[in-house]
């Protein structure tokens, strides 16, 4: 594993990433619950969103152990980064395709586009709490709280 500096995220950062999380999940289930359409249509967006959320925390984890030098199968990497890229270009061909005001399909894309960065940050944000945690338990070691 390299030795690098640990830096805690800040609480700010921390609390933002989950509001952020939050906000882009609850503003997308708004819509689809207020959105008038077929409820396999609504299934679908759902899904989407599952898939893309599931899949970017996935490759997140994937690239962190390998920048920490833990060992990950090269498939499971190949594969997390096509299930996020797949999950994106669902959604883009499903919203091309549908019957929605532009605004609408604009409000969908940010919202999904919003969650997946947040899921990212909140992932990445108890990673680093997790290693700040267990490099502190080990002597002579200084801890740096910043923002990311």
């Amino acid at each position: 594993m390299t030795t690098t500096a640990p830096y805690a995220p800040s609480k700010a950062f921390r609390l933002a990433s989950v509001a952020a999380l939050l906000i882009g999940i609850a503003c997308y289930l708004i819509g689809l619950f207020n959105a008038q359409m077929a409820l396999n249509e609504k299934g679908y967006y759902l899904i989407a969103l599952l898939y893309g959320l599931f899949s970017a925390v996935s490759l997140q984890k994937c690239i962190r152990d390998r920048q920490e030098q833990i060992p990950t199968s090269n498939i499971y990497y190949l594969l997390s980064l096509a299930s996020t890229l797949l999950a994106v270009v669902l959604l883009v061909f499903a919203l091309w395709r549908a019957e929605l005001l532009l605004s609408e399909k604009g409000f969908y894309g940010i919202a999904f586009l919003m969650s997946l960065y947040a899921a990212i940050a909140v992932q990445k944000n108890v990673r680093d709490s997790q290693s700040v945690t267990e490099t502190v338990s080990s002597p002579n070691t200084q801890v740096h709280e910043g923002e990311e």
